[in-house]
């Protein structure tokens, strides 16, 4: 694959000069955990359906990840090929990245919700020569699936199955031989080392095309959020880390894979959000620290004060991708004793800006928290001027962790000749730099931190033959933050309900969580006089009594 991050070079010598950038990779830390603490437990991950749980010292990690990395090799993998993982909250997620960072490969995190059409998308722009799926999970055959996809995917190699039962099994491919006992085995994991601003992931964001963009990320990029994180937060080895947030979000990738790494701290991974199987967590393995969005904190301390099993461990818990609302706050405050942490981030980005931890708790309720060092926030009007703290206006961003690029689009890069990025949201800052996202200029739903891609559902929508015109637009939910509604027109002499709305994108192979949850039929859209529906009126009328 050949990568084209077309936005490293051009800021590098100020992001070193700076001291943002550490020029160091997630290699230099996992070794310098096995030279400090190679007895210390580094990753512990419990299946939720089956109860099983695995662990790992820092040895045994590295010892894992050598093995895999080898084996990777043997498959052909080798520097800047791209290695798909569609797997939930598993070991093996954690050990197929550091195997990719030890031999130059770079790792596409899939989220698990994904199906054939998003997953057809990714694969074939990516370029993806390994896809690894779970061979079930919640019910799911991903095999089967995935097996289906490949004679579609001229660059797919191999498939490999965890939990597999053939000779494409994780088992028998990369974790079970002795891989890295290989006499060749030391060449393999050191000839290919990425540097700091090698292409290290390829995460895929939805946006307004329709299309997702695959979002490049390096070391110094993605290190550069993490270090000013941890710090901000009072982070250090003593803490553990829960992350039940899926790793192939920005959120639980950089700061339930790579930040306690890099902390030399240890990591608790759950595959399936249960409050109680996460109450439970917290409370045995001493869990210190999270982060999700506002559902799990919801189901968190409602857990909490239901059962009245305390975690009086879980000092922070930072809270993003919707606003908080102030009673939640309250009421985590009461009953989990933490200190609840808004934030506001990017997968282009990571979370670039949260609230301090000795901030009024009503800062977490009024706003998204303040930059980190070597982030730079600016509101501005249609004309691009500058707008004075208290105005809503376009967000842009000029942050030391913005990514490289999209992949083959740097033309939808959106960052301008001096740094800018402009992030398609809406806020404004107030007289102390702290920012409040007031809306988004781009036409995404966040369902419980998950963006939901509507262009495209709406383009499928206009395929039913009894549809005339669509539009999919948010409504607030206490839970998830929005959910969305699907708006139609139907053809005369028609009829649409929306359980047949459901059956006909499942039909389309859409995911479950992109489906609309509420419809309203109308006469009519509407619409400004060249015909553009306007969505602001359907919000309102979401929201009339």
């Amino acid at each position: 694959m050949e990568f084209d991050p077309v936005l490293i070079a051009p800021r590098r010598a100020h992001s070193v000069a700076q001291g943002f950038w550490h020029d160091r990779t997630i290699n230099d830390d996992l070794d310098a955990c096995v030279a400090s603490c190679p007895d210390q437990m580094a990753l512990t991950a419990l299946r939720a359906e089956s109860g099983e749980t695995t662990r790992f010292t820092y040895r045994e990690l590295a010892t894992m990840v050598d093995r895999v990395a080898v084996g990777l090799s043997r498959l052909g993998v080798g520097h800047n090929d791209v290695v798909a993982c569609q797997l939930p909250n598993w070991w093996q997620f954690s050990v197929i990245y550091l195997a990719c960072s030890r031999i130059g490969a770079v790792m596409n995190p899939l989220m698990h919700i994904f199906r054939e059409r998003e997953l057809s998308f990714m694969l074939q722009h990516g370029e993806a020569k390994v896809l690894i799926v779970p061979q079930r999970f919640r019910g799911f055959d991903f095999e089967k699936m995935a097996a289906a996809l490949q004679p579609d995917l001229p660059c797919l190699k191999h498939l490999v199955v965890v939990d597999g039962a053939g000779a494409n099994s994780f088992e028998a491919l990369l974790s079970g031989p002795a891989w890295e006992k290989a006499p060749d085995a030391q060449t393999l994991l050191t000839r290919h080392r990425p540097g700091p601003d090698n292409v290290t992931q390829l995460l895929y964001t939805s946006g307004t095309t329709g299309e997702p963009k695959g979002v490049m990320q390096t070391a110094n990029t993605t290190m550069a959020n993490i270090i000013p994180y941890a710090r901000r937060l009072h982070l250090g080895a003593d803490d553990v880390v829960l992350m039940a947030s899926p790793m192939a979000h920005q959120t639980g990738f950089m700061y339930g894979l790579m930040m306690p790494i890099m902390l030399r701290a240890s990591a608790v991974l759950l595959d399936i959000w249960e409050p109680l199987k996460g109450i439970d967590l917290i409370r045995h393995e001493g869990v210190t620290f999270t982060m999700a969005s506002t559902p799990f904190l919801t189901d968190l301390a409602r857990g909490v004060d239901e059962s009245g099993l305390a975690v009086p461990t879980l000092r922070t818990f930072v809270c993003a991708g919707a606003p908080i609302p102030g009673a939640l706050v309250e009421h985590a405050r009461r009953v989990l004793g933490s200190k609840i942490i808004s934030a506001w981030g990017m997968t282009e980005s990571g979370a670039v800006t949260l609230i301090q931890p000795d901030d009024d708790d009503q800062r977490a309720v009024t706003t998204d928290g303040c930059p980190l060092p070597g982030v730079e926030l600016k509101v501005v009007d249609a004309d691009g001027s500058a707008l004075p703290a208290g105005q809503a206006g376009k967000l842009l961003l000029r942050s030391c962790s913005n990514f490289g690029g999209y992949l083959k689009r740097p033309q939808l890069n959106a960052t301008d000749a001096d740094g800018w990025f402009d992030t398609g949201d809406l806020a404004q800052l107030d007289a102390q730099g702290y920012v409040r996202i007031t809306g988004r200029s781009k036409d995404v739903i966040i369902r419980g931190g998950e963006n939901i891609p509507v262009v495209e559902i709406e383009a499928l929508l206009y395929r039913h033959p009894a549809i005339a015109m669509a539009a999919i637009v948010a409504y607030p939910d206490e839970r998830l933050g929005e959910r969305a509604c699907a708006v139609v027109v139907v053809k005369p002499g028609q009829h649409i309900d929306l359980p047949t709305i459901v059956e006909f994108l499942k039909s389309q192979k859409v995911a479950m969580q992109y489906m609309p949850e509420r419809l309203i039929v109308r006469e009519a859209m509407p619409s400004t006089p060249t015909g553009k529906i306007q969505k602001f009126k359907l919000r309102e009328l979401l929201l009339a009594p």
